[in-house]
């Protein structure tokens, strides 16, 4: 008897790419060939159907490896995985699991992080599952949710995590949600707004708005955004913020200290991300923030099912 098709799905393709896809349309690409320093994920596609974040900086060369959505720190053992300058890369070693549902979509992959001698300094393990969530009070038709969690391991003794404003999950929105090039705004949970107010400052979650490409109404166009959440199982929650006013935020894990991780304890970090219609709405975004914060986080074990290694749960009930 024919098995139905799940709405969500994971779909492998060539040239060592992933589509993230819900009833037949993508929502999310991830890209890991070894051709470019780091994996990263690209487009994360808005309600209207374009991408909502971008490939490198609109004005400078110099910002090349802003890929999109990526996992990057300045220092890791005093080594660059931020910058295209160093010869560290992260690379995926294998995937775990592909896991279809109509409730979501969701990947496991573990990729190591290389300094420029070939020693692997950490290996991550990357969930990421993606959905349209099915409570009307949080999403609308076409936005998507992205939820990431990344578990950092050493693989030799503890590593130091160094003090700076770059790392861990940044996103590089697309050039007509920026600020500066476009018509886009910044905006946190504590209801500030624009670069000055914000750079630093701790907030619970980030959003990016601005007008996308399409139909023109009386109201002078379609807007779409980006809200990034951190989780409150975060270490320093609420996290201090890196943000530009030319269009890319980052959660700076490590922006007022420096931190070490152990094999035994590992870093784990949790974010959302809503790709949402219209502007950023702060109560709707506060109701997707507290369902975040009480949802269970992952866990990859092996599976029961007869042909499939290993597979994907919540940790909780």
């Amino acid at each position: 008897m024919p098995r139905p098709i799940p709405r969500h799905q994971v779909v492998p393709l060539p040239d060592d790419q992933v589509s993230f896809q819900i009833d037949g349309r993508e929502r999310l690409r991830w890209h890991f060939g070894a051709r470019y320093p780091r994996p990263f994920f690209y487009p994360l596609i808005g309600p209207s159907g374009t991408p909502l974040t971008r490939m490198g900086h609109p004005g400078d060369a110099g910002h090349d490896h802003h890929r999109s959505i990526w996992f990057a720190h300045h220092q890791v053992a005093g080594h660059d995985f931020w910058s295209d300058n160093s010869k560290t890369h992260i690379r995926q070693k294998r995937w775990l699991a592909y896991q279809d549902g109509d409730a979501e979509a969701a990947m496991a992959v573990l990729t190591g992080w290389y300094a420029a001698n070939g020693q692997e300094l950490i290996e991550q393990e990357l969930i990421a599952a993606v959905s349209n969530g099915d409570d009307k009070r949080l999403t609308l038709p076409g936005e998507t949710l992205v939820e990431l969690q990344s578990t950092f391991r050493p693989t030799r003794p503890p590593i130091e995590l160094g003090k700076t404003n770059f790392g861990f999950l940044a996103v590089r929105v697309a050039k007509n949600i920026a600020a500066y090039f476009g018509g886009g705004q910044i905006s946190d949970s504590e209801g500030r707004q624009g670069e000055p107010a914000i750079f630093g400052r701790a907030a619970a979650w980030m959003d990016y708005s601005g007008p996308v490409p399409g139909d023109r109404t009386a109201s002078g166009g379609r807007t779409e955004g980006v809200t990034y959440f951190d989780h409150p199982a975060n270490p320093g929650h609420p996290v201090h913020w890196h943000v530009r006013e030319d269009g890319w935020m980052g959660a700076a894990v490590c922006l007022d200290a420096a931190r070490t991780i152990r094999r035994e304890e590992p870093l784990v970090l949790r974010y959302l991300l809503h790709a949402h219609a219209g502007p950023l709405d702060p109560k709707r975004a506060a109701r997707v923030a507290s369902d975040f914060a009480h949802r269970p986080g992952y866990r990859v074990g092996r599976s029961k099912i007869k042909h499939v290694g290993f597979e994907i749960s919540r940790v909780g009930p």
